[in-house]
């Protein structure tokens, strides 16, 4: 496999101007994710660079930018706050240790070949988890879009201190904030190609503090502050034992929400250039990019959505455009830092407010109860659960309620296909010769047919139909149609075989092959029948079983005439 991506200069100039335009797309959503995460506007800087930096260079998307993103700043946000309420002193670098881990459980999963499996989530528990991250990242920026600081406790403590948090706005923040969303909000389309309405409303926001509020003396405007020029300092690996299972878990959630999000950004970006990414070697990319990204005290992040249709539509083709963008990052970050200093944090916050308010779903919301009032069900849980509880329990829960709900619905539809025939009028495919056998059985032959995958579901269907096994004289079990046998099911089929043998009926098998044959024979259910009762072909097995039926009937009739 070859270790980079797919790096040609055949697009050199398209890849050149989607670079610049991801960066400068880039820079605010930095910043902006930098702050909402606690770690501050450097680490979400470097963040940004770094990601975009290694995960162009080793992942499996030609075409993704990948930098700090809403659903992972989440994360961030309630692993510092959290670990920075137990060690004060230690808790950052216990962050960044947990980002490292989780780069280093992103490569696991693409060494494992896990990518596929990641996108398979159903569509209802997706959107109710970016539904929740959206909804959290509303909350998270309230205070700060009101002038003041974030209250501890996550969501629930923005709702505890509501009340305070309305009755000490700051007049000029709030109002930066306003002006903000109006832009975002309002920014006309055709402009959105030349400058981005993230970048227009940061430039704005800044000026208008500078030149209306820099004097204001009721309260001082809260600004990012001075960003050292220069390159990160090294974040070695820390941890203690007290915090070591708690730090574990929190790398599994970073891990898979960092892959789930990266793996559906990657979906978008092959429906725009008409090709198709590697998800494995695209999550190995990722976590060399997170892991190097904590050792370096950065934000994690994954495949950002906005940032790569930007710089696929201004061009970019190739993993050139990801390393320009990086580079081009890097160059403001060491010379051009100082700059940044006065950018106010009402104007961050409304900017993380508007990509929170566009993480809903609200295109799906707006019809799934028409879809169905289950989906809908599924969709509000995820939501509440991840609000309230914690992002995995949520996609745990979700995941679990609607595969419950489909192997209901495919055990239904698949109980249909378990059929016990005694003659001609039932509804299967026959052949004429094969009626007229079940004809001239006059009823002691049952063909018990399933056809299409048994699942467990279909376990109580087939105990159903063979309930009256001891009004026949022969049982024939047709698997010819079976392409997947669940343990379940053969432990239904091994119960019906059994108790027609205790009544001592003869048991004939037709086309059980590969892997359904091997499966009742690894049961033990081959040593409960002769060899010669396993049958290939079922007008062969019908006609075994006729004459089965006729020679009991003699006997019995001998029987009677004696």
């Amino acid at each position: 496999m070859q270790i980079t991506n797919q790096i040609h200069f055949r697009n050199l100039r398209g890849d050149i101007f989607g670079g610049l335009t991801a960066a400068v797309v880039a820079l605010p959503m930095a910043l902006a994710f930098g702050i909402a995460s606690g770690a501050g506007a450097s680490a979400g800087m470097w963040g940004a660079i770094l990601i975009g930096f290694f995960a162009s260079l080793f992942g499996g998307t030609p075409s993704l930018i990948s930098e700090p993103t809403g659903p992972m700043t989440v994360i961030v946000t309630a692993v510092i706050a959290d670990l920075m309420a137990r060690n004060p002193e230690t808790g950052l670098a216990m962050a960044f240790t947990v980002i490292m881990m989780a780069g280093c459980f992103q490569i696991l999963f693409g060494v494992l070949k896990l990518g596929k499996y990641i996108t398979m989530l159903p569509y209802n528990v997706i959107s109710g988890f970016m539904t929740g991250i959206g909804v959290i990242l509303i909350f998270i920026q309230i205070a700060p879009f009101l002038g003041q600081e974030t209250p501890k406790g996550g969501v629930f403590g923005v709702i505890q201190n509501f009340p305070e948090l309305l009755g000490n706005i700051n007049p000029p923040e709030l109002i930066l904030g306003i002006i903000t969303l109006v832009i975002l909000f309002l920014y006309p389309r055709k402009w959105k190609n030349v400058v981005p309405p993230q970048l227009t409303a940061l430039l704005i926001g800044t000026i208008i503090a500078t030149l209306f509020f820099s004097n204001y003396d009721i309260r001082t405007i809260s600004t990012i502050g001075e960003i050292t020029p220069g390159l990160p300092s090294w974040q070695m690996p820390t941890w203690n034992m007290d915090n070591l299972r708690l730090m574990f878990v929190n790398a599994i959630v970073l891990a898979t929400v960092g892959s789930i999000d990266c793996l559906l950004t990657c979906l978008v970006c092959d429906s725009l250039t008409r090709t198709e990414h590697k998800s494995d070697k695209e999550l190995i990319g990722q976590g060399i990019a997170n892991l190097i990204t904590g050792l370096c005290g950065g934000v994690a992040g994954s495949g950002a959505t906005t940032a790569s249709v930007v710089s696929i539509q201004a061009g970019g083709r190739s993993a050139v455009a990801g390393i320009v963008r990086a580079l081009v990052l890097l160059i403001i970050v060491l010379w051009a830092a100082p700059l940044t200093s006065g950018i106010p944090l009402a104007v961050l916050a409304g900017i993380v407010l508007k990509v929170g308010i566009n993480i809903i779903d609200w295109n799906f919301l707006r019809r799934v109860h028409k879809i169905s009032w289950k989906a809908a069900g599924i969709v509000y849980s995820v939501v509440l659960l991840t609000v309230f509880v914690d992002l995995m329990v949520a996609v745990a829960v979700g995941v679990f309620i609607a595969n419950i709900l489909t192997i209901d619905r495919l055990s239904e539809l698949q109980s249909n296909a378990v059929k016990a025939i005694t003659d001609a009028d039932d509804q299967i495919v026959l052949s004429n010769e094969e009626k007229q056998i079940l004809d001239l059985a006059n009823g002691r032959l049952l063909l018990f047919h399933l056809s299409g995958p048994m699942i467990f579901g279909v376990a109580k269907a087939i105990s159903r139909e063979h309930s009256a096994i001891d009004n026949y004289d022969v049982i024939l079990v047709d698997l010819s149609e079976v392409p997947v046998l669940g343990v379940t099911s053969s432990l239904a089929i091994e119960n019906a075989i059994q108790e027609a043998i205790d009544l001592e009926r003869e048991v004939i098998v037709v086309g059980a092959t590969g892997k359904v044959k091997r499966r009742l024979e690894k049961l033990g259910i081959a040593g409960l029948i002769p060899g010669h009762h396993w049958m290939g072909d079922r007008l062969t097995a019908l006609q075994e079983g006729l004459a089965i039926v006729r020679e009991k009937q003699s006997h019995n009739y001998e029987a009677i005439k004696n």
